[in-house]
């Protein structure tokens, strides 16, 4: 469910917007407005996923052996990360970012780590989720999302009667 600040951006985005502004203020406007907001953004948007799970990272090409070249230390942060019940981490929060960065830091080869777990950080939005984000949403500073996912024709029909 969209707040009113969230419904309040994407009702002046209809109306700013002479295709959607154009529909009825109906379900049937609803419903092709609320498909325009869930197509993917073009040109792409990159946003920081909320949800990476540790096999995502772990079984994709990940270089196990630097693991073993880690201190001990960050070991323990890089285990700690993915110690939750889920066994994921939330990148688009700055402190694990800042925990990435402190663990996969020092030779090429950590670079190189880093950059390939950024790469599983990030998605392209769908329009919807561009308009409600905040940043520049380019792929070296994705944007942070305050909504995720698909929007309904009832979060349409609610933000254009707000």
């Amino acid at each position: 469910m969209l707040t009113p600040a969230q419904m309040a951006t994407m009702k002046a985005n209809i109306l700013a917007t002479p295709a959607l502004n154009a529909q009825p203020n109906n379900s049937d406007g609803a419903f092709f407005i609320a498909n325009y907001y869930n197509q993917t953004a073009s040109p792409a948007f990159i946003v920081w996923r909320s949800l990476v799970l540790q096999d995502d990272v772990m079984l994709n090409g990940f270089d196990w052996a630097r693991v073993d070249n880690l201190s001990a230390g960050k070991a323990r942060i890089w285990e700690w990360m993915f110690d939750n019940e889920s066994r994921a981490f939330n990148p688009s929060q700055p402190n694990t970012r800042a925990g990435i960065d402190a663990v996969w830091v020092g030779t090429q080869a950590d670079l190189d780590v880093r950059a390939a777990v950024y790469v599983r950080c990030k998605r392209s939005a769908t329009r919807g989720e561009q308009l409600l984000a905040s940043g520049t949403g380019s792929d070296a500073t994705p944007a942070t999302m305050s909504f995720e996912g698909q929007l309904s024709y009832q979060d349409v029909q609610n933000a254009r009667n707000s």
